[in-house]
Order: structure tokens, then sequence, then C-alpha cells
């Protein structure tokens, strides 16, 4: 038999599923990508059909292996790394949903957070979890489907249901029904599971009003959870690493010492800095999450999300018609000097960390007569740096570490103008590295851990390699204009209150 020269990685995200294979240089050598359909029933609601999940992925499988034309013996293992909190509930014994995915963007629980708080339920939350009472997370989506689907709460006490974010879903679906468990860091974003024991809190359970019963078994990032069942892609191949996809790409980005940091641009922004082997709780509205865990040992990271990141470019694109793509708005936005002025807050499902301010709305302000689509687009680019930035500087707080470089992936890491924006809000060089998929391949480094494809971490270190670097060129003083009229913008989103509008 040939030894194995692949690793085939499965990247689920927010608004398309992709199949990636890697060789043992982590080097890119085929990828598969489908879309699928955003479900929007309500105002800040945000959902998925659980069938096109599964089906999306199925489909980039089934394409990358065609395309790669590989024999199953050059593979070692198939990684998975997931969209985090969305929410899922499933009949044990049929497979089917009980209802769509609640997606991490989602809404509608914010009155129901906004109760615990008042009930005083944040601080023991928080303590024990390492998050915030947010409806970003899981607990309080699933609380609403168990509480608005007819049959589900008593189904789910009977043990009849099951309960998962994407990556169980997938797991569940790829094994035929044998496997229903999730990972350390899946298991972190629910609201559910104690940062400091690694396991469900039955205390947390009983807040939320969650059958243990419905609960998959937490396990590692990098070991065999199970096999592909006969009569699917890749059947046989052992599932042996799994990873929410920001932790992914934390370690596909190689930060595996304290203070070394990363910032994907997906369909939000979220970054992360490396903390250690010991949790750092934020004084400064960020999370500490678990950054993975391997052989027993768990590492920490600091981590800050904003909900709209890329998807700010996707709006443009799709809503607004301004672009036909990405590269277009990227020659528009270098066409001119500056933004003109304008500052675009993208709160379009609420502001994520350091505000977690789930009613603020997008705004748009400082549009003169002489504003353009040019303006707009640089807007969008500056919307996603500032954001970030504003994580930065709560990191470099809470951990006492000045930021050296940013390492950056995500779609729009492939633009030059927001990079170069990044670096100046920042003062410190951003790199992005020769591969930017690295969500994908720290899935797939995580399996190859587990079956000996990469020896270890040092390794794998080795193969990390840059591609570009911006250094910051902007005086400071000109920054500090900058990220005061972006100050006073966030004002303005946070002042706008929908329901107030609506007068109800």
């Amino acid at each position: 038999m040939s030894t194995p020269r692949f690793i085939l990685t499965i990247d689920q995200g927010t608004t398309s599923s992709r199949a990636l294979i890697f060789d043992h240089a982590g080097q890119l050598v085929a990828a598969a990508r489908q879309e699928f359909a955003q479900h929007y029933p309500h105002p800040g609601w945000v959902e998925h059909n659980p069938h096109d999940l599964w089906a999306s992925v199925r489909a980039t499988l089934t394409e990358v292996l065609d395309r790669a034309q590989l024999p199953a013996s050059a593979f070692a293992a198939l990684g998975l790394t997931n969209q985090r909190e969305t929410t899922l509930v499933w009949d044990r014994t049929t497979g089917q949903p009980v209802y769509n995915a609640i997606v991490w963007q989602d809404r509608r629980t914010a009155e129901d957070c906004a109760q615990l708080r008042r009930d005083g339920c944040e601080p023991l939350v928080t303590a024990k979890t390492g998050l915030r009472l947010d409806p970003y997370f899981s607990a309080t989506k699933l609380r609403w489907i168990l509480n608005h689907v007819p049959g589900a709460r008593a189904g789910a006490e009977a043990g009849r249901l099951l309960f998962g974010t994407v990556d169980s879903w997938l797991l569940w679906q790829l094994t035929g029904g044998r496997v229903h468990a999730t990972d350390l860091t899946n298991a972190s974003r629910t609201l559910l599971c104690n940062l400091h024991t690694g396991q469900w809190d039955p205390e947390l359970l009983s807040l939320f009003g969650i059958p243990a019963a419905m609960l998959p078994q937490i396990r590692s990032c990098a070991e065999v959870y199970g096999t592909v069942a006969p009569g699917l892609p890749a059947v046989g191949l052992p599932i042996a690493g799994v990873a929410g996809d920001q932790q992914a790409a934390l370690f596909g980005q190689t930060c595996f010492q304290p203070g070394m940091a990363k910032n994907t641009y997906g369909t939000g922004c979220f970054t992360l800095m490396h903390t250690g082997e010991k949790p750092v709780l934020s004084r400064h509205q960020l999370l500490t999450t678990p950054a993975w865990r391997i052989g027993g040992r768990t590492e920490y990271a600091l981590e800050g999300s904003v909900f709209i990141g890329g998807a700010a470019i996707q709006w443009l694109r799709d809503e607004l018609k301004l672009v036909r793509d990405a590269g277009e708005l990227d020659a528009l936005a270098e066409s001119v000097p500056d933004a003109g002025g304008v500052f675009l807050v993208p709160a379009f499902t609420g502001l994520g960390a350091p505000h977690w301010d789930p009613y603020a709305r997008g705004t748009l302000v400082g549009i003169t007569r002489g504003t353009n689509r040019a303006h707009f687009c640089r807007a969008a680019l500056e919307a996603i740096a500032f954001q970030t930035a504003e994580l930065i500087a709560c990191m470099e707080k809470d951990s006492g570490v000045a930021l050296r470089e940013l390492r950056v992936d995500g779609g729009a890491a492939r633009s030059r103008p927001l990079l170069q924006f990044q670096a100046e809000l920042l003062g410190t060089p951003v790199v992005r590295p020769r591969c930017i998929e690295t969500t994908a391949l720290g899935a797939a480094y995580l399996a190859g851990l587990a079956t000996g494809f990469w020896a270890d971490r040092a390794e794998i270190a080795r193969h990390w390699e840059s591609d570009a670097r911006f250094e910051p060129q902007r005086a400071p003083g000109e920054i500090a204009k900058l990220r005061a009229g972006w100050e006073r913008a966030v004002g303005a989103a946070r002042g706008y209150r929908l329901d107030e509008v609506e007068g109800s």
C-alpha cells in the first residue's frame, strides 16, 4: 500500500461549503466550493436549511475528489472545521431536523439575553464560560427552538432529539449517524460548557433549561472521531481533526506561542491571540476561549468577534449593486486617497466585541454632494479594519503584550487596500501567508497530527511562509483623527434602536 500523501478537509462556512486537499508541505492541491441559500424570515433573523449544509458538503467532497483524481489510499485523514455557534436540533432516529439551523448572526434572542442580564446571571455565565450573554452564542438559540417548535421540548426531555453545532451535524451525517460528538472549541461557544473543566456544566444547563441527553460528547481537536460511512465520498477515511473555524485558523497560522495573533477576514472578522495554558479573563469585553485541546492539554486564547466583516463587501455587491466583484471594489477603493469623510458602521446584525450591542444598526455618516461609489467602497474596507483595530487594542490591554505583527487570512485578506489600511491603524506590520486558506489548513494540521501525518507542531511551523507584508506609513496624528471619526460613527449606530423607531 502506498504511503498517504494528502489530507482532505471540509470547511463549512456561513455562506458556502468547501472541500480542500492539502499535501505534506501544507500546500493547497485542489478545492471545490458551493454556496447555499441564506434565509431571513424576520428582521434580525438568519437561518440555514440543515439539508443544504450537508448537501453542499457532500457535493464539494465529490467534486474535489473527482478533480484531484487521487485514490483513497493517497489520503491519511479527513479534517473538519465549521462556522461556530450555529444551532441545530434533529431527531435521533430519523435524522430529520425539527427546525432550520439558527445561524450565529441571528439576533432573535436579544431580549432573552437582556432579561438574563437583568436577572443578574451574566457574572456566573462569564466566570464559567469566558463568554457574555449574547444571542451570538448557542444556548438561547437552542432554548428558543425547544420553546417554540411544537413538541420539541417534550422530545428533547424524552431523549428523542439531539443538539449540535454544525460540526456535530456533519459528524452525524459523515458517520451515518454513528457519532454524536463535538470538539472543545465548538462546545465552548454554546454558553453550556465550563471553560475550566472542559465539560458540560449542570448549573448552566439548568439556567438555560437544556436537557443533558441532547448534548454531544465533548472530545479533543486531534483524535479519530470515526470513519466516513459507506455510500459517501471518501468512504472509510478517518475523521481525525475537528475545530471551530477561528481556532482552526489560529492553528493554521501556526500561532503556537503566547502573544501571537491572527485575524480572519471572513463573513465576520475574528481576531484571536494565543495566551498560553491558563485562561486570561478579559477586562475589556473580549471573550476567553479554548484555542484547542490536543493530547489532554488545553491552550487558550482571547477572542474578539466582529459580526459583519467581508459581508459588508457582499452587501455592496449584492444589495446595492455598486460593484460586480471584490476586485472591482478594491480598484475603486484605491482610486481615491481616502473615504472622503464617510464612515460605514456595518452593524447590520448589531455590534459584537467590544460593544456587544444587539440593538445597534448599520449607519453611514459623512455623506456630501461629492461622495461617490468609490468612497462607499473605501469606507466598507476601512470599516473592516476599524473594527479589527478596536479588538487588537483591547487584547493588548488584557494580555499586557504589545502586538508585534498581525497574521491575516480569509477571503478579504486578498485585498491590498484593506491590509495596508489595517497596518496604518495598528501601527504594526500585517502579514499575509502564502496560503490564506488557513482555516481549512488548521483542520488539516489537526487531523494530520492525530494520524501521524505530521510529527509535531515544530514540523508544521516550518511550512508557514509569508506572501506579503504591509508596513504602516501614515503619521500617528492622521490615524488618531480617523479613529476619532470612527468612534463618533459607532456612537451614531449605537444610538439607533429599531424598536424605538417602529414605536414598539
